[in-house]
């Protein structure tokens, strides 16, 4: 039997032997437990780092940005900088997150995932979408991974996502009523309750075309944050000199 043959197998048997009103709880061995805020702020990081690392790490104001983005966020939120600022103060405190500080005055933010977590860059970028955009098919996560990681095929990303479950930092979740495929969440946010997630409504699915869009408009916020970042760095290079 071929490898995807032997997955498609494996598949099938875990779609019919877990009931949708078990609460799933691989979070036994995990001690890196988030909040809804935490889980934003690191797949943010994550994200930028590996998406556009031109422009990582991050200062305050480029990360509140990316945090509130409209495109490519589960939910879309509003924070302040003084949130996102406490959002990577409590990363920091377990070791995902760092502070940054180079020539400039203006102190970059930035994640500590891939040393703390020892994952891969493939599994990094999986960790990644899940925390921004919560439970997802196969081909969501490979749609939706590939400016972070180019999955060759779906049995890459389920070969990925095994790794993830064998370290209980993410689970398999069984097709649902209403549900064209079975999903994918991380445990980063404690046990999972199958029954309320197969309740909840379905996430939009966005079309090729629109993906392209959503990207130029995400360079588009980095390029803008950016430029306040280096306005910021101006004002503070200047102020030596008054």
């Amino acid at each position: 039997m071929s490898a995807s043959s032997a997955l498609a197998t494996e598949r099938r048997k875990r779609d019919k032997t877990i009931d949708r009103h078990i609460v799933v709880d691989y979070t036994r061995h995990v001690s890196l437990l988030l909040s809804d805020l935490e889980q934003r702020v690191l797949g943010t990081m994550i994200e930028k780092d590996m998406a556009t690392p031109e422009y990582y790490p991050l200062s305050l104001n480029a990360l509140t940005n990316a945090c509130n983005q409209k495109n490519n966020r589960e939910p879309v939120t509003s924070y302040d900088d003084s949130t996102v600022e406490e959002g990577h103060t409590l990363l920091r405190e377990k070791r995902l997150a760092v502070i940054i500080t180079g020539s400039g005055r203006v102190p970059k933010f930035g994640h500590r995932a891939q040393e703390t977590l020892n994952v891969t860059n493939r599994e990094l970028a999986l960790i990644s979408v899940l925390l921004l955009r919560g439970p997802q098919t196969l081909n969501e996560l490979k749609d939706r991974c590939h400016r972070l990681h180019n999955f060759e095929d779906l049995d890459a990303v389920e070969s990925a996502l095994k790794k993830l479950m064998d370290r209980e930092m993410a689970v398999f979740i069984p097709k649902q009523t209403g549900w064209r495929e079975p999903r994918y969440m991380h445990l980063f946010a404690g046990p999972v309750d199958v029954a309320a997630l197969a309740d909840a409504p379905a996430a939009k699915t966005v079309a090729p075309s629109n993906d392209r869009i959503a990207h130029l408009e995400i360079q588009l916020e980095t390029l803008r944050a950016e430029l306040d970042s280096l306005r910021q760095e101006f004002i503070a290079f200047r102020t030596q000199f008054s």
